[in-house]
């Protein structure tokens, strides 16, 4: 683990079977412990857990970022830019649905980045990301 805090998140899915496909499979990452009810995974040094939860709740809503509506909660790493392509090439040869095509953001600006969201099997809506210039992540 990174001298850096680590993020834990749970998440509600609806079948677990369908998010080992998808986190372990699709998305590759590594699982760790597991029950018959919830399932984490190593998200790139970061616990995200897989929760069964009969029926997840609604989403809260959507704001709007440059011309797009953006799904609200989200969550999602920040990636190389080789990582961000990489990974979107594995969500088309899955047949992931994009709710938003990857895509540059913010073109030629200090916080140009490469951005896409799509949504787990449960629904849950991940925003993957690459910076061009990883230090300007929190730049105002």
């Amino acid at each position: 683990m990174s001298s850096r805090p680590a993020v834990h998140l749970a998440i509600p899915v609806d079948d677990l079977g369908a998010a080992r496909t998808f986190y372990g499979d699709v998305l590759n990452l590594p699982e760790g412990r597991s029950t018959d009810h919830w399932v984490d995974w190593d998200l790139h040094g970061h616990q995200l857990v897989t929760h069964l939860v009969p029926t997840a709740p609604a989403p809260a809503g959507v704001s709007t970022v440059e011309q797009h509506t953006v799904p609200i909660p989200h969550f999602g790493l920040l990636l190389t830019e080789e990582r961000f392509h990489t990974t979107a090439d594995r969500l088309r040869t899955a047949g992931v649905h994009f709710d938003i095509e990857p895509h540059c953001r913010f073109p030629g600006q200090p916080a140009e980045q490469w951005t896409m969201f799509f949504r787990d099997p449960a629904g849950n809506a991940l925003e993957f990301k690459a910076f061009r210039d990883e230090s300007m992540v929190f730049a105002r």
